[in-house]
This record gives C-alpha cells, sequence and structure tokens, in this order.
C-alpha cells in the first residue's frame, strides 16, 4: 500500500479548467456535438460544459482575436477528462469515429485506459477511465504507470451497451497535464509549496504528483522544450485546484506565503501563478 505523505488532503482534486477558444460555433460543434456534453450559461463570452446532472467540467473563453496555439510552447500539455467507467469512455470513442474525428493516440497505462485527441484550437485532450485502485500496484512509493497497446476493440465493444449520445453523468476532469520550463522549479512548487506528492519519476523528462494516493493530479513535462507562448493565444487560462475545507485552503496560503508567492484574491477563490504563469484558482 501507498503511503500518503500528502500536505494535502485525500479529498483534492482538480476542477473546472477554463480554455480560450476562437470560434463558439466551432467549439460547440465538437464538445457539444460530437462529445456529448451539455451547454450552460455562465455569462458573456463564456460557454459551459458539463455532462448532464453533473458539475461543469469546462469553460471556454469565447476571443475571436485570439491567435491559434502553436506547438512545442509552455502550458496546457493535455486536460485528462476522466469518465466513470470503460463503458462510457467506449460510447465516447464510437461518436468520435462516427463523426470522422481525427484521433492522435491510444494507451494503456496499466492504472487507467486513455483516449488522445485534440480540440479544433489545438488544445489537448485526453478522454480516460481508471482501472479499480485495487488493481494499481506501488512500489517504493511509487505507482506503475506505462504506455502499452490499448485493446481499442474491446474498448468500443463496450461502449456498445450503452450507446449513449452523451457524456455520462459523473465525467469530471481527472488530471491536468503541463509543459514547463523546468522540471526541479516545477517539482519545488508543485509539491513543497502545494503541497502534492511525487509518485512518479518513470518517464524521462517527466514529472506525476498526487494528493491521496491517486495516480496523478499534475503531470509535468519538458517534452520538446517547450518555449513561450505568445500573448492572447488560444488555450489555458485557469484551472482550479479543488480543497474539502477552509483548513486546506489556508495552508496552502501559508506555503504560498513562505515561497514569497501571494494569492489574490477572486470570486470563486484565491488565484495564484506556478512559475511558467500557469493560473490556478483554489475553491474550497
Amino acid at each position: 500500500m501507498k503511503e500518503h505523505s500528502s500536505q494535502l488532503p485525500d479529498e483534492t482534486a482538480i476542477g473546472c479548467v477554463t480554455l480560450r477558444v476562437r470560434d463558439a460555433a466551432r467549439a460547440l460543434a465538437f464538445y457539444r456535438d460530437v462529445l456529448g456534453f451539455e451547454q450552460r450559461d455562465v455569462g458573456a463570452g463564456a460557454i459551459g460544459l458539463g455532462p448532464h446532472g453533473g458539475e461543469t467540467a469546462l469553460v471556454l473563453a469565447i476571443e475571436p482575436a485570439a491567435a491559434p496555439r502553436p506547438p512545442d510552447v509552455l502550458g496546457l500539455y493535455h486536460i485528462a477528462l476522466l469518465l466513470p467507467d470503460r463503458h462510457g469512455l467506449g460510447a465516447a470513442l464510437a461518436r468520435l469515429v462516427e463523426a470522422r474525428y481525427p484521433l492522435q493516440g491510444f494507451a494503456d497505462h496499466a492504472v487507467s485506459e486513455a483516449v488522445y485527441l485534440a480540440d479544433p484550437d489545438g488544445n489537448g485532450l485526453e478522454l480516460y477511465a481508471d482501472r479499480p485502485r485495487d488493481t494499481w500496484r506501488w512500489a517504493d512509493g511509487s505507482i506503475f504507470m506505462t504506455t502499452r497497446q490499448l485493446d481499442v476493440r474491446g474498448l468500443l465493444a463496450s461502449g456498445e451497451r450503452t450507446r449513449d449520445r452523451a457524456m455520462p453523468e459523473g465525467t469530471r476532469v481527472g488530471h491536468i497535464h503541463l509543459q514547463v520550463s523546468d522540471l526541479a522549479e516545477a517539482e519545488s512548487f508543485y509539491v513543497d509549496t502545494l503541497g502534492f506528492d511525487v509518485v512518479s519519476r518513470g518517464f524521462p523528462g517527466a514529472l506525476f504528483v498526487s494528493a491521496g494516493g491517486y495516480h496523478h493530479h499534475v503531470g509535468l513535462n519538458t517534452w520538446g522544450r517547450p518555449g513561450p507562448p505568445p500573448e492572447d493565444v488560444a488555450g489555458l487560462v485557469e484551472f482550479e485546484l479543488r480543497v474539502p475545507d477552509e483548513a486546506a485552503r489556508d495552508g496552502v496560503a501559508a506555503r504560498l506565503r513562505a515561497d514569497a508567492r501571494e494569492a489574490e484574491p477572486g470570486v470563486a477563490g484565491p488565484r495564484f501563478a506556478d512559475p511558467d504563469g500557469n493560473v490556478i484558482v483554489m475553491v474550497s
């Protein structure tokens, strides 16, 4: 069993992610009509997306003047949308295949099964379903994750049991993966300051951290030597770090101050940035 030493509570999770996109109709044709998210009104110039009966997982900030996101820049590598079971993941894959939407890859990570793609603005996405936690393998405080061939036919067959046209209730952001400029600096921030555990160093140029013994809440990599993105580019605006109570929130705030980083007040909660400028909103 994994010994949890995180300074964050086990209930910590990644919440809603806000993305800057350039064309509302094009984005909705993908997120609503193909993936099957429900559209929500979250204010002028923005669109909320979530499963029917579930919380908003994504907010799209519509900015037609935004520049296209180039490859290999700091910031978002992918948002990972966690579906509640394999059947839902298979049904989502079937909808993508039916729409002839371009896919970028498939992987069996041992802890999960995953499908990779990008939205029309080039924002990376992972759709995945976890395997039961009691099948995950830990050794010396690290979780075993790998990248092997996915049983795509079996996954599609599993989706045939539901034939759902909508994202299933319970779909949410399971983790976020970021491209960073310096892995050691990112580790210092996400582990020492925010309070995550390191759970895997098994992939060269990458680090995976979590709270509560999850396989990872945040992935960090320096693959491709990413550079700074242009200003006002399509991509990540901010993401939520959800903690269960005020004590956890105050603990993060105290560690930020000790690291000479001050959170600013925000509508949803305190806002602060990681060393590469990725904005985090702490919600309790």
